[in-house]
């Protein structure tokens, strides 16, 4: 009876442990959200949160030859488990590293991904982009790049896509279709054939406000050409996974139309940008996450943009 009951204790303790050590090991979440389409939540931080490298949907699609990485993250460190998470899910040589555009959050994860020698994929200004950001990324992202971080720190895209373009991972094709400015400068998404899904990156904000760094008048447009995309599932770079592209751009195809049409109120009615940033969607009509911390930037941008349309 003792021997029994120290045996049961013994595999109760193993069982903890293999319970702990398993809690430890989803702190990084990854959610299969389509078949091969394995997906890395974002957590809604402002840029001064210490947790601020993890705020993009990032992840991965399998496929029966190799694997395509979508996205990175903002740091080493994401990019480091992320990769661990790729490996114990798939043995599968990773053959692709795509990153939907420019910003930190999304590709300062690169450098990790370099062992594997896969082509590293974007929008035909990404490379030039990355080169005008690089110093920038060193200085106010040093933290996240690792001890010493150096220029060659920020890996830049060597197959540039320039127009609707497909790779193939083994039976499972991937679209990938550039954009013009909108978001940003260099945003490009991706859609698995196989199972329609589309991977937005930051052409899509979801409860997260959006971030303008392009042309509001561009991403507006967007806006209107993204519903003929025929998908089922739409990943966005921020926020949850939409089971419609009419569900996932409601949002923030509202808010940006709201963006639009009250800058450029405002500077019919002779208002400067500050007055303006206090007054457009004061009430936050949408309810962003974070409106406060971005929202002013994006009316300084707008107003910028429209003053002299």
């Amino acid at each position: 009876m003792y021997i029994m009951k120290n045996f049961i204790l013994i595999i109760l303790l193993c069982l903890t442990h293999l319970v702990i050590a398993s809690g430890v090991e989803d702190d990084f979440n990854i959610t299969e959200v389509a078949q091969g389409n394995y997906l890395h939540k974002g957590i809604h931080v402002s840029l001064d949160d210490i947790h601020h490298d993890d705020i993009a949907n990032i992840g991965f699609i399998v496929g029966d030859k190799c694997i395509a990485v979508i996205d990175t993250g903002g740091s080493i460190d994401i990019g480091t488990k992320l990769l661990k998470k790729i490996k114990s899910i798939s043995d599968k040589p990773i053959c692709y590293v795509i990153n939907t555009h420019v910003h930190f959050d999304h590709m300062l994860g690169n450098k990790v991904f370099a062992i594997e020698n896969p082509e590293f994929v974007g929008h035909q200004k990404l490379a030039a982009e990355v080169e005008r950001n690089r110093e920038f990324f060193l200085e106010q992202f040093k933290n996240d790049l690792g001890p010493n971080p150096v220029s060659s720190s920020i890996v830049a895209p060597t197959l540039l896509v320039d127009k609707s373009r497909q790779l193939d991972l083994g039976d499972r094709i991937l679209t990938l279709m550039p954009f013009p400015v909108s978001h940003s400068h260099s945003d490009l998404i991706i859609i698995d054939n196989k199972t329609d899904t589309l991977w937005a990156g930051d052409l899509i904000f979801r409860e997260r406000i959006p971030s303008l760094t392009g042309s509001l008048i561009g991403w507006v447009k967007v806006m209107e050409d993204l519903p003929r995309l025929e998908v089922k599932l739409v990943i966005p770079g921020h926020g949850n996974v939409a089971e419609s592209m009419s569900i996932a751009i409601k949002q923030q195809r509202e808010y940006l139309q709201r963006l639009l049409d009250e800058t450029r109120q405002a500077i019919e009615e002779g208002q400067f940008v500050n007055e303006a940033a206090e007054q457009i969607d004061k009430d936050n009509l949408s309810n962003w996450l974070l409106h406060d911390f971005q929202h002013p930037t994006n009316v300084s941008r707008a107003f910028t943009e429209l003053e002299w349309e």
